[in-house]
């Protein structure tokens, strides 16, 4: 297997790392036995110049058939894809994960600068921080945030720095965060470290990152729920509601569903089971 070429999602080539795919089954909560299965039979399909999303299907497929809520939470990349094709409900998404972390949230607003009026994705703050932050919410997995991102975001956070999210004394912008759902560019996280750009994508920095923090906070998108199609998950988020814990907070809400009592009952079962 080590030695088998396979083509990742931004057409970049590289040789298959079996321990890639085995640490996001052991983070999706896989036992050592499935994860062992799901290699093996990975390796029986596995073929030169193989495409990175077809082996992450398969995969998925195998973990689905062995433990539902595992396969939810290994499939979290995609389910954040599915929360577009805007990129409103990323940054809704993205308010409820710094909430879990102990920040008020507000997105959508416009702050005044020094110079120019700027609309603010996503702003937090808590007693002892605060920040705003540039959502850049990509549909596809191969699509990077590069370099001019970064320099834009840069100048925003100095046009910023004077302006307050709310009235509160806490309320000072500390910092400005980048935040994407794909990757970032070599040059754009060389500048970012460089000028002081606090940087989140799916991989980066290498602890803590968007993954680590979802996972850590479980906080999951109702895009990653098996039983709902993507029409489904669209009227739910038009609703507001984001995360799959909101269904649990009032159940009344997939009555615009209409769904059979059967799919009704296995949808539940499956949310209860990511949330719990």
């Amino acid at each position: 297997m080590h030695d088998t070429r396979v083509i990742k999602a931004d057409g970049t080539v590289e040789f298959f790392k079996v321990e890639k795919l085995r640490r996001s089954l052991r983070r999706a909560g896989a036992s050592v036995d499935e994860i062992n299965q799901i290699i093996g039979q990975i390796n029986l399909t596995l073929h030169q110049d193989m495409q990175t999303q077809e082996i992450y299907r398969n995969a998925f497929a195998l973990l689905r058939e062995s433990r539902p809520p595992a396969a939810a939470r290994y499939s979290l990349r995609r389910a954040l894809f599915n929360l577009g094709p805007t990129g409103f409900p990323f940054e809704k998404f993205l308010a409820r994960l710094f909430e879990a972390q102990g920040y008020n949230t507000r997105t959508g607003i416009t702050l005044k600068g020094k110079c120019a009026e700027h609309e603010i994705d996503v702003a937090a703050y808590k007693e002892n921080h605060s920040f705003i932050g540039e959502a850049k919410f990509h549909s596809r997995p191969g699509v990077k945030s590069d370099l001019q991102v970064a320099m834009y975001s840069y100048a925003r956070f100095l046009d910023l720095q004077k302006a307050k999210i709310c009235h509160d004394d806490v309320c000072g912008i500390n910092e400005f965060w980048l935040i994407t759902n794909t990757k970032f560019t070599s040059t754009a996280r060389e500048y970012g470290t460089c000028v002081g750009l606090k940087m989140l994508s799916w991989d980066y920095p290498r602890n803590d990152n968007l993954h680590d923090r979802i996972q850590r906070a479980g906080i999951y998108p109702v895009t990653v729920l098996q039983n709902l199609n993507s029409a489904q998950a669209e009227t739910l988020i038009a609703r507001d509601i984001i995360l799959c814990r909101d269904i649990l907070k009032d159940e009344t809400v997939l009555k615009q569903l209409h769904l059979s009592k059967r799919k009704y009952d296995e949808l539940i079962r499956e949310v209860r089971s990511l949330c719990g």
